[in-house]
């Protein structure tokens, strides 16, 4: 048996897929067997086999596992399942080999995995000495074995345990983690990793707080009194001797040593980071200890950090098998990280505030506060490194993300950009020190050091943005003196150069407003740059401040500055290649932006010169990327609003120039194939209608219907169709009439009539929902501009089309587009749309009347509606139709409410699609009302109100006995915060939207105009305890 499972899986790795199918046929005939998994476990075991087959031996044995151990796995088939003795010799067997103390770290993983996930459905009723065996195990264990042990202790942690289970055992577990944490006897890296499982049963501890608050407040005291000791011991642990440059990967006791002393220390910061995010009150005690030995830490670190990554090129961010850092800058991330953390502790702010007062009472300076030190530290931390240096020269993009914070690429800098902006609740004491050490650093300081200050200063300004700080002006006017020197100098470092012109323009457009009259000085010297500098990194910033010059110059000065910024950008895109471009989001959107602004800056000016040719050329490349397209398109709509505000003739300029560009990048489109570029296209057509006068300008239907019109009948991506149909919705509101007399050339058809096939195409069988999708608001359009006495026997069927296109939708989008149509309709006459409808036959698969499968899906769908106009008018059209009390709706049947099962056990996916959710099924008059109270506000006094203000903070009468449970800072992996934040997408709380005050104050004047009518005392019974509370309280919610 196990010669023929080693020779089918290695043959699942050959290269040849007839032969991997075969085998996989055999593995699965073989799997019948019931030593099937014992020769699984028998292969994974023999160190002579090849790793790659053991490793897929143990992932063979998972995949069998989760579909015939138990029905808790959502994988469960229920085809076949292992008896119970062969469970136990599997157990038993897979936790041998994972605490073996075996070489190869990825099968011992591998083998960890499957026993934490045969753990998560069996312990403890069917592996009660699972944890018992393990901690037991720790205790004799050489390294290898205590590894092994770690890394099942871990899985067990992560995915092995819930709530009630990590209650039962968390003691002995964190009793033996604790054990060798402190033994100096064992290696750095297993005391690190036991730190590491430390800190991961956080998460679960967190939920199980959530339910018995009282024994996890006592339980983590007693822990947090024995670890804190520990960690302080760790932290203030002397570096060892560094690694010399070449030899941080050698297999030497100075690189084991250093590596393991990072590695630990970084678990410790993390742990704390972890222990103050979720239980802040555990650490209050010993918060000024923790704060010294961390920042003591940082000073002593910045020596090594500086040589090994802004002087050197020492490789950085790395992690080993059991994803431990054990790299310094891993380690001063996190540091600066907890004393970000940290400094919400209020005996840590009442400390720092006591050394202010005695430093500014004794010398009248802030020269020797902590303060000053922190500038030194964080200035010294945020120099360049030479990797970061290397990668912003090879793809200015890199360059551009970390300037925006708009990267998933942590750094140091990053976390120095934290804590100075926290810092700046202290606003005086942090700019004065910068002012004091920028005056050293710019005297004596390296080009690095100088960019570093300036990048603190950034971020400085920034947060004062946001705030209602202020620089003074002295001290700002001494920043811009450093700067402008730096500016002028053309031997400056283009590192540097590139951070004074950013500056440069923060402090010129920042609060305060010190410096206007000299702006446009400054806004040259950096179109002169633009213009002359050899760096892109440099061109790139000048591109960027440019951003916010356009914004601030005066009226008078700025069409002079804008075909000078045009220009400048012409000038630049002209010397990319246009391939790379397309790859460059960053510098595309900074573009983007920049053209923008300066367009905007003087609107009735873009026509002058090429700027919204260039736009339309970055639009080009940027098709494909949303982010681009987003940016396109709102700038285009700016432009084209400010125009048409200008007047027709201008607007009738702005046409001539952009439409032969629009209508050809669609010819080229469809000679090409690019569906993205006749997206891109067709949105800025539409942004043009949508944003023109009534009436259009002469000729515009001419131009762009033929365009649409092949649009719609061609093979293009749904949002295609969308944007060409939303154009033709836009051309009949703004000049329907220029639309009646036009006639397509080609096929000698009216304007109507080629609206009415556009029409029938879109809400043809052969067109998909998303495609669709818009065609309602068309139809609804053309109905109320042409009306019955053009559209004659067309409007009949029209509508017949749309109830029985309607009745196969199942797009959202499209569901409410069409059924807007018959809401829009009964706004008007609701009585002629219900008799109408009653006539109307729908065909299979949902056979039935208009009425019935019209109102049906209105009713079960309706509360889903988005956007204000669309749910005023639904809300104004039910309850035009509920005025009515057509008996013919009370035969109607409606899901109602969901039929909630009296159970507490979790549903999985497989179990929801044997047993899905189960309605109600209710009258349609019924459901109108529940869903018109659907869309009406909470009285103040319902339930989800009793508990929080109206600033959603617990009202001050809450319980409140001291314990800081409340974390400072969002942890997004926390179990919990992750719970809270998916409870976020619990229909029930999110689609209890809040409808608009004019929409509500209808609808509390609906409800109590019909207190009184029978149907509605009849309904009354039927609502539950919510609806009835909203009509309990209707006075209190207008």
């Amino acid at each position: 048996m196990e010669d023929q499972v080693l020779a089918a899986l290695a043959a699942t790795l050959a290269s040849d897929a007839a032969v991997r199918n075969d085998a996989e046929r055999h593995l699965a005939d073989l799997s019948t067997n019931e030593a099937f998994p014992i020769s699984l476990i028998s292969i994974a075991s023999h160190t002579s086999v090849p790793k790659d087959l053991r490793q897929s031996a143990l992932f063979s044995l998972k995949r069998l596992i989760v579909k015939t151990w138990s029905s808790s796995f959502e994988e469960y088939d229920g085809t076949s399942s292992i008896n119970d003795p062969i469970k136990e010799q599997v157990r038993q067997s897979l936790l041998s080999l994972a605490t073996s103390g075996d070489g190869e770290v990825q099968v011992v993983r591998a083998a960890s995995d499957v026993v934490s996930k045969i753990a998560s459905v069996d312990f403890p009723e069917q592996w009660p000495n699972l944890l018992s065996t393990v901690l037991h195990r720790i205790r004799q264990a050489n390294a290898g074995q205590l590894h092994g042990i770690l890394i099942v202790l871990g899985n067990l942690i992560e995915d092995g345990f819930d709530e009630e289970q990590f209650s039962g055992s968390a003691m002995d577990l964190i009793k033996a983690l604790y054990d060798v944490s402190v033994d100096n006897e064992k290696k750095l890296t297993s005391r690190a990793f036991a730190v590491s499982n430390f800190r991961a049963c956080f998460d679960t501890m967190e939920l199980v707080f959530q339910e018995n608050k009282a024994a996890v407040k006592q339980f983590m005291q007693t822990a947090s009194d024995a670890w804190t000791p520990f960690f302080l011991d760790v932290l203030n642990m002397p570096l060892p001797d560094m690694p010399e440059k070449g030899q941080e990967n050698a297999n030497t006791e100075i690189v084991k040593t250093w590596r393991g002393v990072v590695a630990l220390k970084t678990q410790v910061v993390k742990a704390l980071d972890k222990v103050q995010t979720l239980f802040p009150q555990l650490l209050t005690a010993h918060a000024l200890k923790l704060f010294g030995a961390v920042w003591q830490g940082l000073k002593a670190q910045l020596g090594p950090y500086i040589i090994m990554y802004v002087e050197g090129e020492y490789q950085g961010r790395m992690e080993d098998a059991d994803r431990l850092p054990y790299t310094i800058d891993f380690l001063v991330m996190e540091e600066l990280d907890f004393i970000c953390t940290m400094i919400g502790d209020k005996n840590v702010r009442r400390e720092l505030e006591t050394q202010l007062s005695s430093e500014t009472s004794t010398n009248g300076s802030y020269g020797g506060s902590w303060f000053a030190e922190a500038m030194q530290v964080l200035i010294g931390y945020s120099q360049i490194t030479v990797d970061d240096e290397g990668m912003w020269e090879l793809d200015v993009n890199i360059f551009l993300a970390e300037e925006t914070a708009e990267t998933s690429n942590y750094s140091t800098r990053s976390a120095c950009s934290n804590l100075v902006v926290k810092l700046c609740y202290w606003s005086g004491p942090v700019v004065h020190s910068l002012v004091d050490f920028s005056k050293t650093v710019f005297a004596n300081g390296n080009h690095k050091m100088k960019e570093a200050t300036l990048f603190i200063l950034k971020q400085v300004l920034d947060e004062f943005g946001t705030t209602d700080h202020i620089m003074e002006p002295d001290a700002a006017g001494m920043f811009l003196e450093q700067i402008r020197e730096t500016m002028q100098d053309s031997d400056a470092d283009h590192f540097l150069k590139a951070r004074s012109f950013a500056l440069a323009g923060a402090l010129l457009t920042g609060p305060g407003e010190y410096f206007t009259n000299v702006l446009p000085d400054f806004a040259q010297l950096t179109l002169n740059e633009l213009d002359n500098n050899v760096w892109e990194v440099v061109k790139v910033s000048c591109i960027r401040v440019l951003q916010e010059y356009m914004k601030s110059l005066p009226a008078t000065k700025a069409p002079g500055f804008q075909k000078q910024v045009v220009s400048g950008i012409a000038k630049f895109v002209s010397k990319i290649d246009m391939e790379d471009l397309k790859e460059s989001e960053d510098l595309l959107d900074t573009l983007v932006e920049t053209l923008r602004d300066a367009i905007m800056a003087a609107p009735g000016h873009c026509l002058e010169h090429p700027a919204l040719d260039i736009l339309f050329t970055l639009a080009s490349q940027g098709a494909n990327s949303f982010a681009t397209t987003m940016l396109v398109n709102e700038a285009f709509e700016s432009i084209a609003s400010a125009m048409a505000s200008m007047g027709l003739e201008m607007y009738t300029k702005l046409c001539a120039k952009v439409l032969p560009t629009l209508s050809g990048a669609l010819d080229v489109a469809d000679m090409t194939e690019q569906s993205a570029l006749s997206d891109m296209a067709i949105q800025l057509m539409s942004t043009l209608a949508e944003n023109g006068p009534s009436p259009l300008p002469q000729g515009f239907i001419a131009t762009v219907m033929p365009k649409l019109y092949r649009i719609i009948f061609s093979n293009a991506d749904f949002n295609v169709h969308q944007s060409a149909t939303l154009t033709i919705k836009h051309l009949l509101a703004h000049d329907f009439q220029q639309v009646l007399v036009w006639q397509d050339a080609d096929t000698g058809k009216s304007g109507l009539e080629i609206i009415l096939i556009i029409v029938d195409r879109l809400l043809g069988p052969e067109v998909d929902d998303p495609s669709a999708a818009e065609v309602g608001g068309l139809a609804v359009e053309l109905v109320e501009k042409a009306g019955a006495d053009k559209l004659g026997n067309y409007l009949v069927q029209l509508l017949q089309i749309i109830a029985i296109r309607l009745s196969t939708a199942t797009h959202a989008g499209t569901i409410q587009n069409l059924v807007m149509v018959f809401a829009r309709l009964s706004l008007a006459n609701a009585k002629d749309i219900l008799d109408f409808l009653a006539q109307v036959q729908i065909p299979e698969p949902t056979p039935g009347t208009g009425l019935e499968i019209v109102m049906r899906i209105w009713l079960e769908n309706c509360v889903h509606f988005a956007g204000f106009d669309e749910i005023r008018q639904n809300v104004i059209a039910l309850t035009n139709i509920y005025n009515l009390h057509d008996e013919r709706l009370m035969s109607i049947p409606v899901q109602g409410d969901l039929v909630v099962e009296l159970t507490s056990r979790i549903k999985t996916r497989s179990q929801s699609k044997k047993q899905p959710d189960q309605f109600a099924v209710i009258t349609a008059p019924l459901k109108l009302l529940k869903d018109l109270l659907a869309e009406m506000s909470a009285p103040p006094n319902s339930a989800n109100f009793s508990k929080k203000g109206l600033d959603g903070h617990v009202s001050d009468d809450a319980e409140d006995d001291g314990w800081e449970d409340e974390p400072n800072v969002l942890d997004l992996g926390s179990p919990s915060t992750r719970s809270d934040l998916m409870g976020l997408m619990d229909e029930s709380r999110w689609n209890n939207r809040t409808a608009d005050d004019e929409t509500n104050k209808y609808l509390v004047s609906f409800f109590q105009s019909i207190q009184n009518d029978l149907l509605f005392q009849s309904l009354y019974p039927s609502f539950n305890d919510a609806e009835r509370d909203k009509l309990t309280h209707l006075d209190q919610l207008l």
